[in-house]
């Protein structure tokens, strides 16, 4: 991982505030920026490619999830919104709901329903996930939506700062707020969201690497690099990183990215 100044940091983020924090998730952003500055005595880790799959690069990831044994996808853009169900191996859309009207973003699947956050238009919307059909059921939230996940309990949210919520699944009311840091230092642009082993790992919007986080205190308790899973040719060509799966029963996790070509299968391992 690069490790960057605390006073490069600083300025890094003032680069990239205008389409970052609660602003920005939306516009391309093709190049990969470095996080705030990573605590030396936080642990650091690649991404080494175990597996690589096939992706529709037309889909702007927003989510991705892994339930019983499917890809479930979000899609964003106006106009391009969308949720599917994806083959894992061969990358094509199984079936697909499109979203009208909104810049669908984050998802997570509990109890049978899908939620689906939307970017500024301050919807949840619930679906249920054997077909596809609203509930009709939907809720509202303030401030902007980006990425989504669930403990098996609560909904999980981010927002594109520093604060993560967890949220009553019936209600979306908030029940509790961390802030995610690194040795005393906000982590901001947390994109979408997993569950792992405990473990609550995010991207962080722009750039290549992958934060581990104990859901407990929002402390960061070590850093993914997965810089140069795509060649440059095929870097060239996409957005950003921003989709992680964990496949609980077979203890694998997946990466993608907004418009990549390829899903990769990862393992972490301590540099």
């Amino acid at each position: 991982m690069m490790v960057v100044s605390r006073s490069v940091a600083l300025i890094l983020a003032a680069m990239v505030g205008g389409c970052g924090g609660a602003s920005g998730d939306q516009p391309p952003s093709a190049t990969p920026v470095p996080p705030p500055a990573v605590s030396p005595s936080t642990p650091t880790y690649t991404g080494q490619v175990v597996n690589e799959y096939p992706h529709d690069p037309e889909s702007f990831t927003q989510g991705f999830v892994w339930e019983a044994g499917k890809f479930y996808e979000s899609t964003g853009l106006e106009g391009k919104s969308s949720i599917r169900e994806v083959d894992i191996f061969g990358g094509g859309v199984r079936r697909q709901r499109d979203v009208p009207g909104v810049f669908g973003e984050g998802i997570a699947i509990l109890g049978g329903k899908l939620y689906q956050l939307t970017w500024k238009n301050g919807r949840c919307i619930v679906y249920d996930v054997s077909t596809f059909a609203p509930t009709g059921q939907e809720f509202r939230y303030d401030g902007e939506g980006w990425g989504l996940t669930t403990d098996g309990t609560s909904l999980v949210m981010s927002n594109g700062s520093s604060a993560v919520t967890f949220r009553d699944p019936k209600t979306f009311a908030v029940t509790r707020t961390i802030t995610v840091t690194d040795n005393g230092v906000p982590i901001d642009k947390l994109n979408e969201l997993e569950w792992v082993k405990g473990e609550l790992w995010a991207n962080v919007w722009t750039s290549d690497q992958i934060v581990r986080i104990d859901p407990a205190t929002g402390r960061v308790v070590g850093w993914i690099d997965v810089t140069g899973l795509l060649s440059p040719a095929e870097r060239a060509k996409v957005d950003v990183l921003n989709g992680i799966v964990y496949d609980v029963a077979n203890d694998r996790v997946y990466v993608t990215g907004k418009n990549w070509p390829k899903v990769f299968e990862i393992r972490a391992v301590k540099r």
